[in-house]
């Protein structure tokens, strides 16, 4: 492969800061950064004063949407256990973990438990052979203390991550909504968010008691985020993640009914959602994910009980990721950290900066294009509840590998 030269780029770099200057790239690694000579046999890309910054690797997506990552600056995605079939098994891992290359490369998240049930742990050494970079439980809770325990003991000795949903399943059964006003005024079936700071506290004890690695996939109350700041001050191995549906969004948006704003987690109060921009200001929050779960109308346009939780996140990610540095919660160097070098470090992946020596994962973007979201023109099913909001940022090329898709 000939070597890249991306001249006139706003480097973007959770480990350097935001500079001016120019990348190059060679064999599919970066080898310089900055000023640097030219090679005779270097490609040359006009950067133009665009931004330069390691793609998006998305920790926790439930569908594989090629066209929706590329749109969205997305190269590596950690896949959720919760296909059909359940990812507990090493064949079906294996498949997953290749069917992307070389465009996308799919990071399965292997079962905790066989098939999702939170009773027999499934063979998560042999998975991880296969090509898992961490277990999980799914969209739903281990609820036998004994189980998780153990399922964190053996992904200590493993030293991978155990990536857990945080919401107290005999609290949330049936519901689709937080206790609050709103799901008063609409009567929907809710949960009290404590639900959230129980499943937390357990699940953070027993990762002290073990020294495993924890990721809280989606932190999102106010309770858990105090718990979470405190265990990390401890010592306790442990990281969340969010999506920007959490921070730019509270249980109001429910309101009409709005089955787009049918997530789970659900929505919370205005309250949890200060905190949650507070928490990742201050680095509680270690990861900024997409959520990716997009539903045809079919799960959407029903009653707001029986439709399907989840929204399309992938190609609005950057966007709003780039509306928190607006509002000055964040640097943008920061915030490429929550989007690529903390998830890649979750996954134990060496990938996510503009570093001498890393692998050219990169996208090009205009943080400035405004553009208005529009469903109906995603490249996946369109349910998402930023339906209509102008946002800016558009991403304008990829790299995978220094192969551009």
């Amino acid at each position: 492969m000939s070597a890249i030269a991306f001249l006139d780029a706003t480097l973007a770099c959770p480990a350097g800061g935001v500079t001016r200057g120019g990348l190059l790239v060679r064999d599919g690694v970066i080898v310089a950064r900055g000023t640097f000579d030219l090679p005779g046999d270097a490609v040359t890309v006009a950067c133009d004063g665009a931004t330069l910054a390691p793609g998006i690797v998305d920790l926790g997506v439930f569908k594989v949407d090629r066209a929706a990552f590329r749109a969205g600056g997305i190269v590596r995605v950690a896949l959720m256990p919760d296909g059909n079939p359940v990812l507990d098994d090493p064949g079906v891992v294996q498949r997953a973990a290749l069917i992307g290359k070389p465009d996308l490369w799919i990071h399965p998240i292997a079962a905790a438990t066989q098939g999702l049930a939170g009773t027999d742990m499934a063979e998560m050494a042999i998975c991880l052979s296969a090509g898992a970079k961490a277990v999980g439980t799914g969209r739903g809770w281990i609820a036998d203390t004994g189980v998780m325990l153990r399922v964190l003991a053996y992904a200590r000795d493993l030293d991978i991550a155990v990536i857990a949903h945080g919401e107290d399943g005999t609290l949330t059964a049936g519901a689709v909504a937080t206790d609050g006003e709103t799901a008063t005024r609409h009567g929907l079936p809710s949960a009290p968010a404590i639900a959230e700071a129980l499943a937390v506290a357990r699940d953070l004890m027993l990762a002290e008691e073990t020294g495993a690695r924890l990721h809280i996939r989606q932190a999102t109350t106010a309770a858990a985020f105090d718990l979470i700041r405190a265990a990390k001050r401890r010592g306790v191995r442990v990281t969340c993640g969010i999506t920007p549906a959490h921070l730019h969004l509270s249980d109001i948006a429910m309101s009409d009914f709005r089955t787009y704003a049918h997530l789970s987690p659900p929505l919370r109060s205005e309250g949890d959602r200060q905190a949650a921009r507070a928490a990742v200001a201050d680095g509680t929050i270690d990861v900024l994910c997409s959520g990716h779960d997009p539903h045809g109308p079919e799960a959407k346009r029903l009653p707001f009980v029986d439709s399907a939780a989840g929204m399309a996140g992938a190609e609005t990610l950057l966007p709003l990721g780039l509306l928190l540095v607006r509002d000055g919660v964040l640097p943008l160097d920061r915030l490429l950290a929550m989007l690529a070098a903390n998830p890649a470090r979750v996954l134990g992946l060496d990938t996510g900066t503009l570093e001498v020596g890393k692998p050219a994962d990169l996208m090009l973007f205009d943080a400035d294009t405004p553009w208005q979201v529009d469903g109906m023109a995603f490249a996946s099913a369109g349910n998402t509840p930023f339906d209509g909001l102008p946002v800016q940022g558009r991403v304008l090329r990829l790299w995978k590998a220094g192969r551009e898709i």
